[in-house]
């Protein structure tokens, strides 16, 4: 997993500079730059609501007595997701308005589950009741 992560952090930010550099050169230096602050905008005003919309279906879901474990999972979507866009970058802006629109969050939210569930079973998640 340390692995993973650190092929991540070092790859990622090559390709998004290597893509800012294109888009620079192909569309003009200002309008890749207006686009990258419009993404974040954008991002930030996308993330504070649908963030708003999964606090209140974990409160609907507590006062029901449910467990709220859907509305958790999209509103870690909706952080990472947020977070994504705020970083400058071609990459992260999509991965992070597909974690946002509550449409493509539905694909991804099996994976994301399953990534849980897998990680739980390896015995390295501790569940303390009371």
């Amino acid at each position: 997993m340390f692995r993973l992560l650190l092929a991540f952090i070092i790859i990622v930010p090559a390709l998004e500079i290597g893509i800012l550099i294109m888009a620079g050169k192909t569309i003009g230096p200002i309008p890749t730059i207006l686009l990258i602050i419009a993404t974040g905008v954008i991002g930030a005003w996308l993330a504070k609501n649908q963030g708003i919309r999964a606090i209140e279906q974990v409160r609907y879901q507590m006062s029901r007595g449910q467990m709220p474990g859907e509305a958790i999972i999209d509103g870690l979507c909706i952080l990472v997701g947020g977070v994504l866009l705020l970083t400058p970058g071609f990459i992260t802006d999509t991965i992070g308005f597909i974690l946002l629109f509550p449409a493509s969050r539905k694909v991804v939210k099996p994976y994301i589950l399953k990534w849980i569930r897998d990680y739980m079973d390896r015995r390295t998640v501790t569940i303390i009741r009371r």
